[in-house]
């Protein structure tokens, strides 16, 4: 678990809209030059900070690049958990989770870009922890493929197919500038979601089978 980024401000509401305010700026900026080219001074500026008023906020560089990071999985977990009800076994609800989940990654590509981009230049521990962050996303299609598909899927089967949905999400945001000339996001989406049946269902006729 990575330890609490200290501030010199004890107001925690301005801690958290000025941090707000540092990684939307940030966010811009390591796409145009990348982290490691960045310099703490213009992070500050793009921020609207001095670089005084940016070091009340954070303890050096990566401090940046880490908020950056747990912010836009904060973001994405907490927008689908909002939208998603992980107990109801339904095909409508796999669906409900695939289509609020690519139209997340539409909304903040720059932001998952950056993060992917970036994620290297992390402590390990700090790596480690917003891997983890992952992992819980990934927990909400397993939830929702385990209530509605246990019978006909293994355990194997839930972890592999739910790596694909989430692969499948950033695949619009990295490579929207080609896909859009074949597929709006809507179309994206249910193309994807019928693939994605036509598996389960194949699937499902295996294990009838005794196949594995």
């Amino acid at each position: 678990m990575v330890k609490e980024i200290g501030s010199s401000i004890k107001d925690e509401v301005l801690i958290q809209k000025r941090r707000a305010q540092l990684q939307k700026g940030a966010v811009n900026l390591f796409k145009q030059k990348r982290f490691h080219r960045a310099t703490t001074r213009e992070i500050a500026k793009a921020a609207g900070f001095s670089i005084g008023t940016l070091y009340e906020y954070i303890r050096k560089k990566e401090d940046v690049l880490f908020l950056v990071c747990d912010a836009i999985y904060n973001e994405v977990k907490a927008r689908m958990e909002a939208v998603i009800d992980t107990k109801e076994p339904s095909e409508n609800a796999l669906y409900q989770a695939v289509e609020s989940y690519f139209q997340l990654m539409d909304e903040l590509q720059d932001e998952v870009l950056v993060l992917y981009q970036e994620l290297k230049a992390l402590p390990k521990d700090a790596q480690e922890y917003v891997l983890n962050k992952e992992k819980e996303m990934l927990c909400l299609f397993e939830q929702i493929l385990e209530n509605s598909y246990a019978n006909a899927l293994s355990k194997e089967d839930i972890i592999l197919i739910s790596n694909n949905i989430f692969i499948q999400g950033q695949m619009w945001g990295f490579r929207r500038w080609v896909l859009q000339k074949e597929f709006t996001l809507e179309a994206y989406t249910l193309k994807q979601f019928n693939l994605l049946k036509n598996q389960l269902a194949h699937q499902a006729q295996i294990k009838e089978r005794g196949g594995v």
